[in-house]
């Protein structure tokens, strides 16, 4: 029963000590600084306190080891998770399409999207293109996408993760 409950204990410090770390890396990249830095000491000595304890167990078995791993891996997909569905971040995307009407345009702007328009040359297939920029919300990223596909299935998307926005009108 001892060795169960250590496995328990070290797979749910591992769980909780990754994924921390994933969210500290994200709040890090985004500049956020003094959250990444207290996140950093609490994953940190999550991850000291069970470390030590791991290594330093009477107890001898695979299952430690597993159960380590285990953790490791179950944070690393539980933090990318989180940082997904829940962690807000801006993203701009770029819609290159021959389907840039005035009212597809209008379509996506009454859905709440604010959308600036640049026409450039022709494509290869010498067909007249435009550029659709949009800033978002990324929570609403996958509406977006359903909005313009249904406008133009083979628009060309180009999405990318906004550190700074100044001005304009985001969703």
């Amino acid at each position: 029963m001892t060795l169960f409950l250590l496995c328990i204990k070290i797979f749910l410090a591992r769980i909780t000590d990754v994924t921390l770390g994933t969210l500290r890396t994200i709040y890090t990249v985004r500049g956020k600084t003094v959250t990444a830095g207290i996140i950093a000491f609490i994953e940190v000595f999550i991850w000291f306190v069970i470390a030590r304890e791991a290594l330093n167990t009477d107890l001898q078995s695979i299952w430690i080891v597993i159960a380590y791993s285990g953790g490791y891996a179950t944070g690393t997909i539980l933090g990318t998770f989180i940082a997904n569905n829940f962690v807000n971040s801006l993203i701009s995307i770029e819609v290159i399409t021959t389907k840039a009407t005035i009212d597809n345009i209008n379509k996506i702007r009454k859905e709440g999207y604010g959308v600036s328009v640049v026409n450039t040359v022709e494509n290869i297939n010498d067909e007249k293109t435009k550029i659709l920029y949009i800033t978002l919300n990324s929570r609403n990223l996958e509406k977006l996408k359903r909005i313009i596909k249904e406008i133009d299935p083979s628009a060309f998307l180009v999405i990318k993760e906004s550190k700074i926005v100044q001005n304009g009108y985001i969703k």
